[in-house]
């Protein structure tokens, strides 16, 4: 008796980006943490986070940010695009 091979499923690739489009994103979140100001971060399938960059972690690629009165880790290249928030 013959069992059929499992599908493999394939998983959203993150878009490509170049290295002036990472070098933007990490001036403009470098600038976020040093200004201390509220930003909104695109990130890659999920929802658009209002929050405050409080750390730039360059050993793990992680960005620590503080949504409302919890701090959340991000993974650097899964950020899309970084917003002033408005108000």
């Amino acid at each position: 008796m013959m069992l059929a091979k499992p599908k493999k499923v394939k998983k959203a690739a993150r878009p490509k980006r170049d290295e002036f489009e990472l070098e933007d994103l990490a001036n403009q979140l470098i600038e976020a943490h040093n200004e201390g100001i509220e930003v909104i971060l695109h990130i890659w399938q999920g929802d658009p986070k209002r929050c405050k960059v409080s750390k730039l972690d360059g050993q793990t690629q992680m960005v620590h940010i503080e949504v409302g009165y919890n701090t959340e880790k991000v993974k650097f290249i899964d950020i899309m695009k970084v917003e002033s928030a408005p108000g």
